[in-house]
């Protein structure tokens, strides 16, 4: 495994960020969760592997992940100092204010068996809470030891920018890191997102890395139940699929002529970009892991690199959130 620093923290990580939401509880939403036998099992291939990066959210299955992975760290996690743990806020009651934030820490440190979170992540944007309150409550808990660093996902570059240039203005904890959404089939984060990061000096920390499974296998071939029933991965992939195709197509035609899986050629792909750091990569089997972690040993052409981006065509947002 190989480890780079986390923007400009002093978290070193994994550069492969193990994506825990298939693990907790099953309910109509969350049909395809992994049990805690399973749980702990890929938990510990994971660190057997030498991943010490794992994120999740106090929403994925509605809490459960959090309750999941914490019990496999106690097993299998000897010092807590070993790993670098994310969580997230905002899908709950009363979003990012400083009361939902205050709340939503201590009940996630709970579930997760912890003392500190080494990076809490706002998920999503609040409309309707003032980012100055928000901002302010994410330094008290970097001033009180239960976070140690702060990042954001899936926001529109000013509103980065606006909550970076805030916490500035006021000596308080900027972002480190943001993860997006931003893959060979969703680029647009190419934009504007990117060449703010290099001002911002973050780095970015992908999610949906494999296009919830459609850069791993062809349309045609058979599917998984979260490709089909994954109403995020639906939305996020189902009104741009015929423009998709072009690339998945190539991605396929580049792993037959390396003679590797498409999977691995969409990570080195990703892996190719200097501001990705570790992509957030979700597992349901041991097998997967195995796979993924062959990466660090393939490294795509210049040729390559453009051949799979040129068919690329613009989409439109399904990252960020828009105001209601």
């Amino acid at each position: 495994m190989e480890y780079v620093q986390l923007g400009n923290s002093d978290l070193k990580v994994s550069k492969l960020c193990f994506g825990c939401m298939s693990f907790g509880e099953r309910s109509e939403h969350w049909k395809w969760q992994l049990n805690q036998e399973q749980t702990d099992e890929l938990i510990k291939k994971a660190l057997d592997l030498g991943i010490n990066f794992f994120d999740t959210a106090n929403i994925y299955a509605f809490g459960s992940s959090e309750t999941f992975i914490g019990n496999s760290f106690k097993k299998f996690v000897k010092n807590r100092s070993d790993i670098v743990v994310a969580t997230k806020v905002y899908n709950n009651e009363g979003r990012l204010s400083k009361e939902a934030i205050f709340r939503e820490i201590e009940g996630s440190l709970k579930r997760l068996q912890m003392d500190y979170i080494d990076l809490y992540i706002i998920h999503r944007w609040d409309y309707d809470h003032p980012i100055e309150e928000t901002m302010e409550a994410l330094n008290e808990l970097v001033k009180s030891k239960k976070v140690r660093y702060i990042g954001c996902s899936a926001l529109f570059p000013y509103q980065l920018y606006k909550a970076n240039e805030i916490a500035r203005q006021k000596g308080w904890a900027q972002f480190i890191s943001i993860q997006n959404h931003y893959n060979i089939i969703y680029r647009e984060e190419e934009r504007e997102m990117m060449q703010l990061l290099e001002e911002e000096k973050m780095v970015m920390t992908p999610y949906s890395a494999m296009g919830a499974g459609r850069l791993c296998r062809l349309p045609t071939d058979e599917q998984t139940l979260r490709f089909k029933d994954d109403p995020n991965a639906v939305f996020k992939y189902a009104q741009s699929k015929d423009i998709d195709l072009p690339v998945i197509k190539r991605v396929k035609e580049v792993a037959d002529k390396m003679k590797i899986s498409m999977a691995l050629v969409a990570l080195a792909w990703i892996y190719s970009k200097p501001l990705v750091v570790s992509p957030v990569l979700g597992f349901t089997k041991v097998s997967q892991l195995e796979e993924a972690v062959k990466v660090f040993n393939i490294k795509l052409s210049p040729e390559d690199i453009k051949y799979l981006e040129d068919a690329y065509v613009p989409h439109p947002d399904k990252g960020p959130m828009k105001k209601p």
